[in-house]
């Protein structure tokens, strides 16, 4: 049969083999953000430190890694970081791929946590300093809990863009779904099938979480009017 046209029974045998990645590919995926959302706290406590120098290499930093490919990024940590080799110390491709991906993906979530931190009424910041209250108080009773709940939607819509970026992953040798793929391509000469499957996969899972994050925003928006007033808790004050 030749391999250049469709073939529904290749298409058969292909899905259960390439399935066998899908559980690798959420596992990276839930992985590596994880890593993003609390390597994000460090870019965003970075940026609020108050000296010149240190917020510019910050912020230069930040630049250079949202400029740069995370496939290049990603093949850097695995093939071509210098000191690992040096003190013996060698990253698999699913470490490689939670670091590359997650430090990657924690410049834009450090922004947004930064966004919503300042979204937080001047007011609040006065109110916590008039209660005398500790720097850890203050900010895991007044300003996180106000910062963090409309910056959900953002983060989920991150989480999705990331679900779709953790497939070049394959390129390292982290056997998700795009590595199966292309591995029963090449073994049968026959990638369309295969490639098909993969996108198949993607939008099947991708889709409906946007839709799901597209409620929660909606949701979120209305919870948090901006033209509601604000209130400090009770058990704030205790």
């Amino acid at each position: 049969m030749n391999s250049n046209y469709w073939s529904w029974d290749r298409f058969a045998e292909a899905f259960p083999i390439i399935l066998e990645g899908l559980g690798t590919l959420v596992t990276v995926t839930i992985s590596t953000f994880i890593f993003a959302l609390l390597f994000g706290f460090v870019w965003t406590f970075l940026r609020r430190i108050k000296n010149k120098q240190i917020n510019w290499v910050v912020t230069w930093v930040m630049e250079f890694i949202r400029s740069t490919p995370p496939l290049v990024q990603l093949f850097f940590i695995y093939y071509a970081w210098p000191v690992m080799p040096v003190i013996g110390v060698t990253l698999s491709g699913f470490t490689s791929a939670v670091i590359g991906l997650g430090i990657h993906f924690s410049t834009y979530i450090g922004e947004i946590y930064r966004s919503g931190i300042e979204s937080v009424d001047v007011g609040q910041w006065e109110a916590s300093t008039a209660l005398n209250l500790s720097t850890w108080d203050k900010w895991r009773k007044i300003i996180l809990p106000q910062a963090f709940p409309p910056t959900i939607p953002m983060l989920g819509n991150y989480f999705i863009i990331l679900f779709k970026e953790v497939p070049i992953t394959s390129t390292i040798g982290v056997q998700g779904i795009l590595f199966m793929a292309n591995s029963f391509g090449a073994q049968n000469w026959a990638y369309i099938e295969a490639l098909t499957i993969v996108g198949l996969i993607l939008l099947a899972l991708s889709y409906p979480s946007a839709v799901l994050i597209k409620k929660l925003e909606v949701k979120m928006n209305t919870r948090f009017d901006k033209n509601a007033p604000i209130k400090i808790d009770k058990e704030v004050t205790q």
